[in-house]
Parts: structure tokens; sequence; C-alpha cells
């Protein structure tokens, strides 16, 4: 069973633009991150939906979608000291920009008449910051066609019991740069790995969610340190959204993961150089395959799978502390496929 191949889309799938608090315009950011090596770039404003698919091109390709957020306070004010949720809305087709229960203090920087002309799914109505109320947001924005991620639990200040009781999400974010830029240790592969073991089914991916107050290249930029790797099968609107909804992407900060598969008893797995690939299974005992001798690097594995083991992922450490997360794959998905 091949879970990753080779025909693989460099993305980013978080990013703010001068339609809410990002620096560069949608055109500035599409050339920036084209020159980089993407493929895929999702514009997802703070409660702003927008169509960029004129900006797409042979090549590169703009995602449909926007930010939402939950607060505690009744007008969306924002608190640092407070926890909340965020969530990116991916449409599944380019042109549905629909506003979900649409809270009118939470969408600052959207004009009037724009917001008086924008559609409205769901209870126009001042929003509630309980799970419940996350969960019905989750599954309105679900029925009308998006899929929806749970965003930088680190910097939301959300702890794994929060996290675990939101239904819905097809991924989270295990990695986000840009908070990672400002000192939050906003890596979640622990968290990712308990939610796991409970049997949740949800997808990793690591975006920028970059705002560019900073140059490129500087100090504290905050562009081209996360991103996912989609495995599609092209470059269109249609086949990387399947993807996404199939969970055939990967997380990352720089190493790549060539190929995956398993046949239901040995996992194998290629690599670009790394320091170590390691097996994670909800053990305390994972596999882990490193070079045999200090300097040197290692860019394959084999894996044998327990018996015990309900689910797997890959975890790779790259170098200067870069990573690479595979989602995880349960038992009863490769056994199918056997």
């Amino acid at each position: 069973m091949i879970l990753l191949n080779d025909r693989q889309y460099k993305a980013n799938l978080h990013c703010h633009s001068t339609l809410s608090d990002g620096r560069l315009t949608p055109e500035e950011l599409k050339e920036a991150y084209k020159k980089h090596g993407y493929s895929v770039l999702a514009i997802t404003d703070h409660e702003r939906p927008h169509d960029h698919s004129g900006l797409n091109e042979d090549g590169f390709l703009l995602l449909t979608g926007y930010e939402a957020y939950i607060r505690p306070d009744p007008a969306g004010r924002y608190n640092r000291w407070a926890n909340e949720v965020h969530l990116n809305l991916f449409a599944t087709r380019p042109d549905n920009t629909d506003l979900i229960c649409a809270q009118r203090e939470y969408m600052k920087y959207m004009p009037e008449e724009e917001y008086v002309r924008a559609s409205k799914v769901g209870p126009v109505s001042q929003r509630e910051f309980s799970p419940e109320y996350v969960n019905f947001f989750i599954r309105t924005a679900k029925e009308d066609g998006y899929l929806v991620s749970y965003n930088h639990p680190g910097w939301s200040l959300e702890t794994i019991d929060e996290v675990r009781k939101y239904e819905g999400c097809f991924s989270m974010e295990v990695f986000t740069y840009n908070s990672w830029t400002e000192g939050i240790e906003e890596y979640s592969g622990g968290m990712y790995d308990a939610l796991l073991r409970e049997g949740k089914r949800v997808f990793v991916h690591a975006t920028d969610d970059n705002h560019n107050a900073v140059p490129f290249g500087s100090p504290g930029s905050d562009s081209f340190g996360g991103f996912t790797m989609i495995c599609a099968e092209g470059l269109s609107y249609g086949s990387v959204i399947e993807a996404m909804k199939n969970g055939s992407f990967y997380a990352s900060s720089g190493p790549l993961i060539k190929s995956l598969e398993t046949d239901g008893q040995t996992v194998r797995v290629t690599t670009t150089p790394a320091s170590e690939i390691i097996m994670r299974y909800g053990s305390k005992t994972p596999g882990v395959a490193r070079p045999e001798e200090t300097g040197l690097t290692v860019d394959h594995a084999e894996f044998k799978l327990p018996p015990e083991a309900k689910y797997f992922r890959i975890h790779v450490r790259g170098t200067g502390g870069t990573f690479a997360d595979s989602r995880g794959y349960f038992r009863d998905e490769w056994e199918s496929a056997e």
C-alpha cells in the first residue's frame, strides 16, 4: 500500500495579505512563494474569504479560504492572556466565499458594503466560546463545503484537554512558523501522538501563518519555515482538495519524505538525508533508524509493525533542528489494502 509517493506539491496553507493584517498583497505573496519553489498557496485572511483563482497560472494554484476565530469575549476582542480557537476554512470549490456563523465584530477587516453583500451561512449572532459551539461552527462549515483545520494550539494557549473536545477538523497544524518566530513552542508532535492514542482521526500539516511584518531573509521573518507537501494526482483545484481530504500530505520544516509504503507487516520509508527516521505507534519504544557513525546521515528505513500497534506515523529529524511528520495511519487503513 503506497501511502506517500514522489508526486508532491509544496504548499503554504496559512497566509495573510493586505486584505486583513498582512503586509503584502495577494499578488506579492504569490510571486514570493512561487520564487521559493511552492506550487500551492492558501491566502487565509482573518474572517475575509476571497477567491484568488484569477492569480492561478500553470504550475501555481491558489486555494480559496479564510481564518475564523472564536474568543471568550462576547465582542470577539483579543486578550493575550486568554485561550481562543482559530480555524482555517478551505473551500472545496474556488468560488465559495460564504461567511460561516458571521458576527460583525469579528470582521473588522471587511468593509461594511462588502459585509452586507457577503453570503452568510449559519446563524448571524454572537459566537459562544465553548466546545459545543466550536463543534457546531465546524459542522456548519463542513456542510457548506469547507474543509476545516485547527490552527496553532501553542499560540492559542490551548491544551490537550481543550483540543480533544473538538470534532470534525480534517487536520491540525503540528507546526506554525509565525508562532515559532515569536518565541512560542509551536511544535505539537506530542499533542498529536496523544490524540492518535485516543483514536482521533485527524491529519497534520505545517504552515507559515505569515504576516510579513519583517522582510524576507531578515531575523524574525515568518515566511518559508513551515510547509506541507501534498501528494495530489495533479495541480488542479479538485486534485489538491481531494488529496487534502484523503490525508495524502505531510508536514515539514525541511526534510522530505520521498516515499512511504506498507504491506501491513513492514513499513518502508525513503527521505532526504536526515539525522534520524522514527516510526511512532503509541509505544514507549518507537522504531528508530540512525546512521552508523557521527556526522553521517540516513535516507531510508524499514520497520516492523508491532501486532499491538493501532496506528503508526513517521517522524524525520533533519539537520539544524528541522523535521517532517506524516499523519497517523490506523490499522484498519492498512489492513483493508492488504
